[in-house]
């Protein structure tokens, strides 16, 4: 892969201005907002014509918020996650019901050129200020997760022990912002989240009748897959993802875009499916809002409105019933939001955005030509890009050799690049084979790292082919036989699986 600095090679460009237009009340007049302007005084006179339902109203709401990554070049996943909160803190959700996870590794970063600060749009306010720090730094695992989603603080390995105590009448709302693969979701430390380990928990939790309601946020490339053919319809759980079942998500709010972060930041600051239901929800009454009404919005606006070499296609799965409940029920409601329309066609102009797997490169590559005068920064900086596409050269290269040794060179990608087309059907039929296929070949050919979590598919199809693990080791030794991992070695990362 070659690197250039002729300009932002990864990029997807498209002349768009970031304005929200909101439909004045009274006069019928139109008038512009700015949800970041502080300045601007927002209706507070109650709305008698939408009375609370006493029934649906009951119970606590409780949210899980997962920044899966760590990293500068990754700042949009925590501050995605950072702005969740305060989205849901605004709008009166108690903070010891809210659990987060984040590395918590942004703010305080030596690149960051607000110490202390992190942003989530280009005109926002610093939405690091108060989060929790529930599970951060080494804390951040899927053991973790799992335990905190369960309400099981015997299973818990440090952290602040909050956990999701929620009751039968309870409703909880859980987003994910990172990389995925086909099964999987990063974590920034190993192993990482596969979708049937996670669906496992979820049923366990309806068993306990542990929540009346959940819905659930995923932004990760090929997320859909997380949770296709295995995702139940009868757990009272509704999802939507970023993407579908084989392509990517998608960064944005980039150094080069329009809008532009503030010249000093080299990262991007957020993720199109991401920002697409934060900005529906805080410029919307979520009393009159519907799930299925931020659905189509989110929907239209992440596939950028109908052009997917820039977007993605929003996934559902589960229980569809519950998209006629009202957003306030799982993200609550600020009285200063009650004339707000409930929902409108906002933002109709295409986001520019940079595909999430390149998004470290780009990050690297804004770093390096910005160091014009710092000749040995800017040599250490050419150095990792250099590693960085030499392993993603490696670990294509390796899985595409390990095919042809499994199946020959005339059937090896016709099979470890099949996608299942008919409906119901998992990535994988056997799970725990995908995980010992990981591990056999991170053995031999070094950690996937969260670019080569998109060849997950290929393990996925080398099991659902019937290949022995004993082939696999035969055919990983081949291919990576004398490659010296070093530092990439899982038994200095951990395995993926």
């Amino acid at each position: 892969m070659a690197v250039s600095t002729k300009g932002p090679m990864l990029i997807s460009l498209f002349l768009s201005s970031v304005m929200i237009l909101l439909t004045a009340l009274g006069r019928g007049e139109a008038t512009r907002l700015d949800p970041w302007d502080p300045k601007i005084q927002l209706p507070t006179q109650p709305d008698e014509s939408a009375p609370l339902d006493q029934e649906q109203e009951a119970g606590t709401r409780w949210a899980v918020l997962v920044a899966g990554s760590s990293g500068y070049g990754n700042y949009r996943h925590q501050a995605d996650v950072c702005h969740a909160y305060q989205l849901l803190k605004k709008d009166g959700l108690k903070e010891e019901n809210i659990v987060v996870f984040m590395h918590d590794d942004i703010a305080t970063d030596p690149l960051n050129p607000r110490p202390g600060v992190i942003i989530n749009h280009p005109q926002g306010p610093n939405v690091y200020d108060g989060v929790p720090k529930d599970y951060t730094g080494g804390n951040v695992t899927t053991e973790n997760l799992f335990a905190v989603i369960l309400g099981d603080k015997t299973k818990l390995k440090g952290g602040s022990g909050k956990v999701i105590d929620s009751k039968p009448n309870d409703r909880i709302f859980f987003y994910y912002s990172d990389h995925g693969g086909p099964g999987v979701l990063g974590m920034p430390n190993l192993p990482y989240l596969y979708g049937k380990d996670f669906v496992d928990v979820l049923k366990k939790k309806h068993a306990a009748k542990g929540y009346k309601e959940m819905i659930i946020y995923i932004e990760a490339c090929e997320s859909g897959s997380f949770f296709e053919g295995i995702m139940p319809t009868d757990l009272n759980v509704y999802v939507t993802t970023a993407s579908n079942a084989e392509e990517s998500s998608w960064g944005t709010y980039c150094p080069g875009m329009d809008p532009s972060p503030p010249p000093e930041y080299i990262t991007c600051l957020a993720d199109l499916y991401s920002v697409a239901w934060m900005e529906d929800s805080q410029t919307h009454n979520l009393k009159k809002e519907t799930v299925e009404q931020q659905y189509q919005s989110v929907k239209e606006r992440t596939s950028n409105y109908n052009n997917y070499a820039t977007g993605s296609h929003v996934m559902e799965y589960g229980d569809t019933k519950i998209k006629s409940d009202k957003l306030y029920l799982f993200q609550g409601f600020d009285p200063a939001s009650v004339n707000y329309p409930p929902n409108n066609s906002i933002l109709q102009t295409p986001m520019q955005v940079v595909n999430q797997r390149d998004a470290d490169l780009f990050f690297m590559w804004q770093r390096y030509k910005r160091l014009d005068h710092e000749a040995e920064e800017k040599a250490q900086v050419l150095k990792e890009i250099r590693e960085t596409v030499n392993h993603r050269n490696h670990i294509d290269g390796s899985v595409k050799l390990i095919g042809t040794l499994l199946y020959g060179p005339g059937k090896s990608s016709s099979v470890l690049e099949s996608v299942r087309k008919h409906a119901g059907l998992p990535l994988v039929d056997d799970w725990a084979c995908l995980k010992s296929m990981v591990r056999v070949f991170e053995t031999h050919c070094g950690s996937l790292t969260q670019y080569g979590m998109k060849h997950m598919r290929a393990f996925a199809n080398i099991c659902n082919s019937g290949v022995s693990q004993a082939s696999m080791e035969e055919a990983c030794a081949a291919a990576c036989g004398g490659y010296e991992a070093r530092h990439l070695h899982p038994s200095n990362r951990g395995y993926s699986a």
